[in-house]
């Protein structure tokens, strides 16, 4: 004889008008407070990709929202996602909603996992708060909080490029001058502008280490953002350079990405003088490509005459384009023949323009991840240009920086998340129904599920499942008091178990569908499942429930998100028929609030 189950979803107080407008965003029993994205991605050769983690930090305006200047909660800042768009961890709650530019993983410090990011810097704490760079450990505590040390303003949002070993890191730096304008041929005018500069920051301390910045170096009339003409500025000035991005190599020198003179810069780290320039009015080299409004420039591999580096072409900016689309690009410099020449192209999948921000990334097996900023559109390439994967936030509403992918370690400090409740029409069908989490856990393959009598008794098993989604629910025979759940990882070891949770029971049973005279009692779960071994006809009538039950979870699972996307209420009736003594718990795994779509479509060649 098999098990059924019948299962009745009612929600209150608008839950599908409420749908439609929290439809891009992912909402947990477990962490209700959290709204993380959905991913829309596209596969063309799944097997081709390389593995890793995505590293995205949304945020919907550079400024935080008038008139409040505060955040909606737990929204924007750091967010961990898996290749199928999963949700690994969520940081938005940790750092107050603040926006987070530049969040990545860092493994060139140790043999640990690493995360920085950039911490914007804040609005209502005065001039204090200049924002920081931040490290976390694997165990999403921070390691370093680099404040910012010398009179610079705040802590540009542009890069914290953490150096190898971990000592030092890289920021960008700009500052608020008045300066003559000979650079322009009026020698006896003066007004404002901002240069750009880097500094290199002691992590252990913010102390500059070493400080470049383009007064001197660079002349205002290299700029291919400012008029000539142009009545003189007012604080804070012509924006001429627009620093971005910063890299240093073994010998000592840094590369510097100025996107408002379409140039990235050679500087010398022992004197500050510029060895070279690429791009731009003033090139040193004879070049077989064009490039503009760059962002992103990073080594791939330097010598003493050749130097091979990639970038993201913007190729135009907010007003104007010099080509139709943008793409992420690699070059190699020789400095024997000042002759510069491009390796690998490649463009932006849809054929449109990134006209601010972004990033490109050299994966370990040679694939290039392409982060394309406006929406979280990101990319996958293989090393001869085939696109392999795309995908975008759901929502029109956030952006990110730039996004990374990287293989990722999370070991968290806090112990897993898990809401209990029961439900049940009389005392002979109860169910209790759990739902777990583990934020920032990379390695949980499976859940095990315990019970109690009280809160000192001993904890019983009473099921385990696969981990598919960020959060797991999961359905248990009889009143279940006092709960726990165990994260186990592929060999079967336990990395952490949660604290001991109380079920919650519903504040009227009569209104919740139960029909006794009182309310019901818990079941004491050594009773309830310490049953006998079933016969092995029997077993084989369960495993084909099971496998039924599985299917009939995926037509639930539609209902299921829309009603826990908007936090509506959610009451399960459940009726479990049995057998004697077989049935010692049944459970499904539903795999819910995945990404809005998800789907995988013919190779073809880009045109």
């Amino acid at each position: 004889m098999l098990f059924l189950w019948f299962l009745s979803l009612f929600a209150l107080r608008g839950v599908v008008a409420k749908a439609e407008t929290d439809s891009d965003l992912m909402s947990f029993v477990t962490l209700p407070e959290v709204r993380a994205l959905k991913f829309d991605i596209a596969y063309y050769d799944r097997p081709a990709i390389s593995p890793g983690y995505w590293f995205v930090a949304p945020y919907g305006v550079i400024d935080p929202e008038a008139p409040t200047k505060q955040w909606k909660p737990c929204q924007v800042g750091p967010y961990i996602y898996d290749a199928d768009g999963v949700l690994i961890w969520a940081g938005s709650c940790m750092f107050d909603n603040r926006n987070i530019f530049d969040f990545k993983a860092v493994n060139n410090i140790d043999n640990e996992s690493h995360l920085s990011f950039i911490l914007q810097h804040g609005y209502n704490s005065g001039a204090a708060d200049k924002g920081y760079g931040y490290i976390l450990d694997q165990h999403y505590e921070p390691e370093n909080v680099v404040a910012v040390t010398n009179d610079l303003g705040a802590f540009n949002m542009h890069e914290f490029n953490v150096l190898d070993g971990g000592k030092t890191a890289l920021a960008c730096a700009y500052r608020n001058e008045y300066v003559d304008l000979v650079d322009l041929g009026r020698p006896n005018e003066y007004g404002w502008i901002v240069t750009g500069g880097l500094v290199e920051l002691d992590l252990a301390t913010g102390e500059v280490l070493f400080e470049w910045n383009s007064l001197g170096y660079i002349p205002i009339h290299e700029s291919v953002k400012v008029n000539a003409d142009w009545p003189a500025s007012n604080e804070p000035g012509w924006d001429y350079v627009h620093v971005n991005a910063a890299d240093k190599n073994a010998a000592g020198d840094y590369l510097l990405s100025a996107r408002f003179t379409s140039t990235i810069y050679l500087i010398s780290g022992e004197d500050g003088r510029i060895i070279w320039r690429l791009g731009g009015k003033y090139s040193d080299f004879v070049q077989d490509f064009t490039f503009s409004k760059q962002h992103h420039a990073r080594f791939v591999d330097s010598n003493a005459t050749h130097t091979t580096i990639s970038f993201l072409n913007n190729a135009s900016d907010e007003a104007e384009n010099e080509e139709t689309v943008s793409a992420a690009m690699f070059v190699q410099v020789d400095t024997t023949t000042m002759t510069a020449r491009l390796l690998d192209r490649y463009d932006r999948p849809d054929g449109d323009l990134t006209r601010l921000r972004g990033s490109v990334q050299r994966l370990p097996n040679g694939n290039v991840f392409v982060g394309w900023s406006e929406r979280g559109y990101q990319s996958e390439h293989s090393p001869d240009g085939k696109v392999l994967m795309q995908a975008k936030f759901a929502s029109t509403r956030f952006s990110s920086y730039r996004s990374y992918k990287f293989p990722f370690v999370g070991r968290p400090s806090q112990p897993p998340d898990v809401v209990a409740s029961v439900y049940g029409t009389d005392e002979t069908d109860m169910a209790t129904i759990l739902h777990v989490s583990w934020n920032g856990a990379t390695d949980v393959a499976s859940w095990n599920f315990y019970a109690r009598v009280d809160q000192q008794g001993l904890p019983v098993l009473i099921g385990n499942t696969t981990k598919f989604d960020f959060e797991t629910m999961y359905i248990a025979e009889g009143y279940l008091d006092w709960v726990s759940v165990e994260a186990v990882d592929g060999d079967g070891n336990v990395l952490g178990t949660s604290e001991i949770h109380r079920t919650d029971t519903p504040p009227n049973w009569r209104l919740a569908g139960f029909q006794g005279d009182a309310k019901p009692t818990p079941d004491d779960p050594a009773i309830l499942y310490g049953k006998q071994k079933a016969p092995e006809e029997d077993v084989e009538e369960v495993d084909e429930a099971y496998e039924k039950a599985k299917e009939e979870a995926k037509a639930v699972n539609m209902a299921n998100e829309v009603i826990h996307g908007v936090g509506g209420l959610l009451i399960f009736i459940l009726v479990v028929c049995s057998v004697g003594g077989l049935l010692a718990g049944s459970y499904w795994v539903l795999k819910q609030r995945r990404m809005q779509a998800y789907y995988e479509v013919p190779v073809v060649e880009d045109g």
